[in-house]
């Protein structure tokens, strides 16, 4: 299919590689946002070029995922992994590492779509040597995530300033919900322009499994109630407050209660050794044998642990929007979540789960309860959060309200600075 060389875009998303596999250490909803988005917009006629740092050097450079949607990995630094909060030294590499592709590959580039800090600055920096417009998605705001944090790391100053230089620079900020926009505005600037557009989920892959199939698929027993959790291990994830949590539940006592903790680990990195304390509280409560951990669990199978679960535990500190708490949702399950951020949006309390205080194991130990003493209203939550993901959170309809975006971004009319930088750049 033939593109109009306006409609060739960069999706930036530095340290999240979207074709990496999701559960990996720091490989979660950014990743999948990311993926997601770059395809449902290459099906809507756009170019997508979606750029990431090589953080393997057995990988493939260059990935491609659908017609016309495809990953480029760049050398930035070390070809391994590096923690985030230490990328930000060789952004620099990596801007030059973009320029570069593009003058071999002859591509000029009108739309900049970056994802997270670390990418900001990667568009901020490409704006100042060619024109380019720059929409972006936050995924995470500093001002919020040093809040809930005890150890403000070195890079909290850095990160800061440029969170706020790209909200006042870049033509447009996607927030995912409304209580994100109302954190940029309180906590970051009062300037720039700020839409808000949903993170989606796909409806056709979650929400096509039968309960009664999934649990026979996973040896999971029909009588069984299952709390599930999937995501990263990290303390700010707060899995210890759910299992903690689990520990105080009645239902404990009452019924064959199932706790299922899904997510990748490496033995000796970050996760690793959350994983490691994770499962200490677990034998510390003695729900051992009740609790397995299945480890990282593939986008092949995630679906069919979505549809066995009886609920699905988000219990973050903090969750811009929280794409796990829709995909359960989408699933039928109704979602237990901490009462923050996005959350609050995608969650309906006491139509599609319920919301409770952060880091407060007895109010979701009261949430479980509830949820898994009523089955009927199991049923009936499950069926309103199928309905509202349906109307509201899709990735086709995430990629119209994006690509309207770009088109009207497209559409105004260029700076003297912008036409001086074309006529420089040809």
């Amino acid at each position: 299919m033939a593109v109009e060389a306006s409609k060739h875009i960069a999706l930036i998303s530095v340290h999240g590689d979207p074709a990496v596999e999701i559960g990996k250490e720091e490989a979660g909803g950014q990743n999948v946002y990311v993926r997601q988005v770059g395809e449902a917009l290459a099906k809507r006629g756009w170019k997508v070029d979606m750029f990431t740092r090589k953080a393997d050097a057995k990988s493939p450079t260059v990935v491609e995922h659908a017609p016309n949607c495809r990953t480029i990995r760049l050398v930035a630094g070390p070809e391994a992994f590096v923690p985030r909060q230490e990328i930000f030294e060789f952004l620099p590499e990596f801007v030059e590492g973009l320029v570069e592709f593009q003058k071999r590959e002859g591509i000029q580039y009108q739309i900049v779509h970056t994802n997270y800090w670390l990418s900001s600055w990667v568009g901020m920096e490409l704006k100042k040597r060619q024109p380019i417009k720059q929409v972006h998605v936050y995924h995470s705001l500093g001002a919020v995530k040093y809040k809930a944090v005890s150890a403000i790391p070195t890079i909290a100053t850095t990160r800061l300033a440029v969170e706020k230089e790209c909200l006042e620079t870049a033509e447009r900020i996607v927030a995912t919900s409304p209580q994100e926009k109302e954190h940029m505005r309180s906590l970051v600037s009062q300037k720039g322009t700020i839409d808000i557009i949903p993170c989606g989920t796909d409806i056709h892959r979650f929400g096509s499994i039968r309960k009664a199939d999934a649990r026979a698929t996973l040896g999971i027993d029909p009588d069984e109630k299952v709390v599930f959790y999937v995501g990263r291990f990290d303390k700010r994830k707060g899995i210890e407050t759910l299992v903690r949590a689990v520990g105080r539940s009645r239902v404990r006592h009452s019924d064959r209660l199932k706790l299922i903790i899904g997510g990748g680990s490496r033995p000796g990195q970050a996760d690793g050794i959350e994983r490691d304390r994770i499962e200490s509280i677990v034998d510390e409560l003695g729900l051992r044998e009740i609790t397995t951990f299945p480890g990282r669990i593939g986008d092949d199978v995630l679906p069919t642990y979505f549809a066995a679960a009886d609920v699905c535990a988000i219990p973050s500190h903090y969750e811009p929007f929280g794409l796990v708490a829709i995909e359960a949702m989408a699933s039928r399950t109704p979602a237990i979540a901490s009462d923050v951020g996005g959350l609050q949006f995608s969650v309906k309390t006491e139509e599609t789960g319920l919301l409770c205080p952060p880091q407060d194991d007895a109010a979701f130990a009261e949430a479980i309860d509830r949820i898994l003493g009523d089955m009927e209203w199991r049923d009936r939550l499950g069926e309103a959060a199928r309905k509202r993901v349906e109307d509201k959170f899709s990735w086709d309809g995430v990629a119209a309200q994006l690509s309207d975006l770009y088109e009207s971004l497209l559409e105004e009319e260029p700076t003297e600075e912008g036409e001086s930088l074309v006529k420089a750049i040809a």
